[in-house]
């Protein structure tokens, strides 16, 4: 009899046959797949472990919808348009736009012209031709041939310029010491070109003319526009003059202020023009300028106003910068006299064609002051190592008070007709009344307008005025 754990293997063995043949035979009937084609739609819900928070099925909004793409309304087509006639070009302008460079004895213009720098400007910038002298709607007139007629003495000019910033009052002006006094100085607004006269000058010029007008004797009076000490003043002067329309804002602006508060003339102190270029414009300006004078004096009916200039002691210059020479020809047809900011170098100004009579000689009424390297080395060309007394300048009572308080050797210097004094280690170059004496003789003896002096209110108790109205 058989063991009965094998009878139970045997069993098991026929049971899994029978079980094979029925797979075989009927597959998807007794035994459904249990990989189903399609998912089932729901599953039965899973407990969650013990213990553990049931997290809710995020709304609808958690899953933003897909953006959808915004419908643009058609774009018109591009209209037609119908051809357009070219513009026409300008024609070339002719020969007679470009001004030839006015022709004197000594005044020559290199090609091409050189540019300075200033700031803003780069130095290579190329020339510009010079500018074109559109005709300005004023009949011709001839070159003033004469400068202003001379005082009854027959002694010439007897001017000096009136520095608002120096405090100097112009009722205290005794004006029996001179003929022409210049109110300095106005300067034209850098953009426009019109002269400005600020609300100080409103006050004060009225007030000039007022106490020089009703003096006994009266005096001429003149509005200087410029002055020393700054490029930008130059510059404005330079870019005004560059073209016929700024000069003629300029030039009328000048007439409108000097007719309005009563002056008698005009003078342009322009320190100075830089380079041949800017030589030419000025030549331009003084000759619209005068043209402008002349049409204005006839339409008017009033007497022409005077037109002056202050200029370089030289009429060509060979320091300071590129070599440039004045435009002597026009300075000689259109201003009525020239101020050169010294009594030497006259000379020069006659060899380029200006008459004597258009040269009124500069007279200084202040002195330089020096500190000096060596107290001991103190002649005409000492070294110096500083500023004197006064920030390099005294008035001159203030130097002869210098003298007397430091018991300062006096020197006259025969070659410059001057004095120099030195004490303490400190050096005045200056004039007295006696040197003043010999240059107005000098400039007399050589057939001269006259003289100037900078400035009025440097000359205690009229000193040394009262001396050159004598000479």
């Amino acid at each position: 009899m058989a063991n009965p754990e094998t009878l139970a293997l045997l069993i098991l063995a026929i049971i899994c046959s029978i079980v094979s043949s029925c797979e075989s035979i009927f597959p998807s009937v007794l035994f459904p797949s249990f990989s189903p084609s399609t998912p089932p739609s729901s599953y039965p819900a899973y407990p969650p472990p013990e213990n553990e928070p049931v997290w809710p099925s995020p709304s609808p909004a958690y899953f933003p919808p897909e953006p959808v793409t915004p419908s643009y309304p058609a774009v018109p087509a591009t209209p037609s348009y119908p051809p357009q006639a070219a513009l026409p070009m300008k024609p070339a302008p002719s020969p007679a736009y470009y001004l030839p460079i006015p022709a004197a004895p000594s005044y020559s213009v290199p090609s091409p012209l050189a540019v300075p720098a200033y700031p803003g400007v780069p130095a290579s910038s190329p020339p510009l031709p010079a500018p074109a002298a559109s005709p300005v709607s004023y009949p011709p007139v001839p070159a003033s041939p004469e400068p202003y007629p001379s005082p009854p003495d027959h002694k010439g000019i007897k001017g000096a310029y009136w520095p608002l910033f120096d405090g100097f009052e112009a009722s205290s002006i005794d004006t029996s010491y001179f003929t022409n006094i210049f109110y300095a100085f106005l300067l034209p607004d850098p953009v426009t070109f019109k002269l400005n006269v600020t609300p100080f000058d409103q006050q004060k010029i009225p007030g000039f003319i007022e106490n020089l007008r009703t003096r006994n004797p009266p005096v001429k009076t003149l509005l200087s526009m410029g002055g020393g000490g700054s490029d930008a003043i130059a510059l404005i002067f330079a870019n005004l003059s560059g073209a016929q329309e700024t000069r003629k804002v300029f030039i009328d602006s000048t007439i409108e202020v000097a007719r309005t508060y009563g002056f008698d003339g005009l003078d342009l102190d322009w320190e100075f023009p830089a380079n041949d270029q800017e030589m030419i414009n000025l030549a331009l300006l003084v000759k619209e300028w005068h043209e402008a004078l002349v049409h204005e004096a006839s339409a008017s009916g009033k007497p022409r106003l005077l037109l002056t200039a202050a200029v370089y002691y030289s009429s060509q210059f060979t320091t300071y910068g590129l070599p440039r020479s004045y435009p002597a020809d026009s300075i000689n047809n259109y201003v009525d006299w020239i101020n050169p900011i010294t009594s030497f170098g006259i000379g020069s100004w006659i060899q380029a064609g200006v008459s004597p009579k258009k040269l009124v000689t500069g007279l200084p009424l202040y002195g330089r002051t020096w500190k000096l390297l060596d107290p001991n080395v103190n002649g005409i060309g000492a070294r110096a190592v500083g500023e004197g007394p006064g920030g390099g300048i005294l008035d001159c009572y203030q130097v002869l008070e210098f003298n007397k308080e430091n018991d300062a050797i006096v020197t006259f210097d025969g070659q410059t007709v001057s004095y120099y004094s030195y004490a303490g280690g400190f050096w005045a170059g200056h004039d007295d009344s006696v040197t003043i004496d010999w240059k107005v003789q000098f400039a007399r003896s050589r057939g001269l307008g006259g003289y100037f002096f900078w400035a009025l209110g440097q000359d205690k108790d009229w000193i040394i005025s009262k001396q050159g109205k004598d000479a």
